[in-house]
């Protein structure tokens, strides 16, 4: 199992993926919503990770046979930084205006199907999301692993995602109080959050 890949899961759940999360278990059908979102993150993020392990491997990015990174690995690690960096550097720019997507309103009172829909579509379509099942894919491949080797990563995404439904579950009369607090912080904060997701990011790929 390939640990350093584990961290990037709780960057890929942050930003409007946690938050539609916590407004679906402040919602209608809570439990039953929330499960299907989060196996639509999960589908989605084993299926992105595949996709690029796999396109990693089309491309001959090989496995390094030296201690040192391999020179394709640094080179798409280079190329990510760079493209996380323009974007927290226009995240910066527009934080006085930034708002959180209009869809995210209507979430509390969707459906499962929305919602496990919601899930692929996040993972699969999410500038940030991509950067990471790309960085993952490549990373296992670059450094000789096997893609099951991802699981771990998968797992760690969907519990990330499972969060405000386990605490839900756990304290239900809290989490009634503290979710809409959390959702509301979020919102309002949305850019900040944004900006924090993307100096991780960029901290994790140099680490």
């Amino acid at each position: 199992m390939d640990t350093a890949i584990l961290p990037l899961a709780i960057t890929m759940m942050a930003g409007p993926q946690i938050l539609s999360a916590i407004i679906f278990v402040t919602g209608n059908e809570p439990v039953k919503v929330s499960l299907a979102y989060v196996v639509g993150v999960g589908l989605a993020a084993a299926v992105s990770v595949l996709f690029w392990y796999l396109l990693a491997g089309a491309l001959h990015i090989a496995p390094k046979t030296s201690s040192q990174p391999s020179t394709a690995g640094t080179i798409v690690s280079l190329v990510l930084v760079g493209l996380v960096s323009l974007a927290s550097v226009k995240a910066w720019l527009g934080r006085e205006t930034a708002e959180p997507p209009k869809w995210l309103g209507s979430l509390q009172d969707t459906e499962w199907l929305h919602a496990f829909r919601l899930g692929l579509m996040l993972i699969f379509l999410m500038p940030s999301d991509l950067v990471i099942a790309a960085t993952t894919g490549t990373h296992l491949q670059s450094e000789g692993h096997a893609y099951v080797d991802a699981l771990p990563f998968i797992g760690l995404t969907a519990l990330v995602a499972a969060l405000p439904l386990i605490f839900f579950l756990l304290f239900r009369r809290r989490a009634s109080v503290a979710m809409p607090k959390v959702r509301d912080w979020m919102n309002a904060n949305s850019a900040w959050v944004n900006i924090a997701v993307y100096v991780i990011f960029i901290v994790l790929i140099l680490a």
